[in-house]
């Protein structure tokens, strides 16, 4: 129940959260591309890697990681939306801006998620 009641929690941080964070760049950047969906994106990746590095080494609490792993980069992260944006885009007829999103949103994660990793880790350890 503590779990469940955490992941509860972190959600209803995370999605207001994502909402904030996405209006704010679509405001500064526009919406020549989704900005705003990568850069949530790329953050939830950035701290659920920095919290599986801590957990790799037993430094973080089941409760800690359910609270902000699941809870929190599960509401502010949105796989969904990204796939609407880049559907968008691509059946629009913007080949290159659906495919360049598709890049940016899998190769930035990727790299977040892969360098907080080691953060996690060196910090940790």
């Amino acid at each position: 129940m503590i779990t469940v009641l955490a992941v509860f929690i972190g959600g209803l941080v995370g999605a207001p959260a994502r909402y904030l964070v996405d209006s704010s760049v679509k405001k500064r950047v526009g919406s020549a591309l989704p900005w705003g969906t990568l850069t949530v994106n790329v953050i939830g990746s950035a701290i659920l890697g920095f919290l599986m590095g801590l957990s790799s080494v037993d430094a973080l609490s089941h409760a800690v990681l359910s609270l902000i792993g699941t809870g929190f980069c599960g509401a502010l992260t949105t796989f969904s939306t990204f796939s609407t944006d880049t559907y968008k885009l691509l059946s629009s007829g913007s080949t290159g801006k659906g495919l360049i999103n598709i890049g940016m949103n899998v190769v930035a994660g990727l790299v977040a998620v892969s360098l907080c990793y080691l953060l996690g880790r060196a910090v940790a350890g």
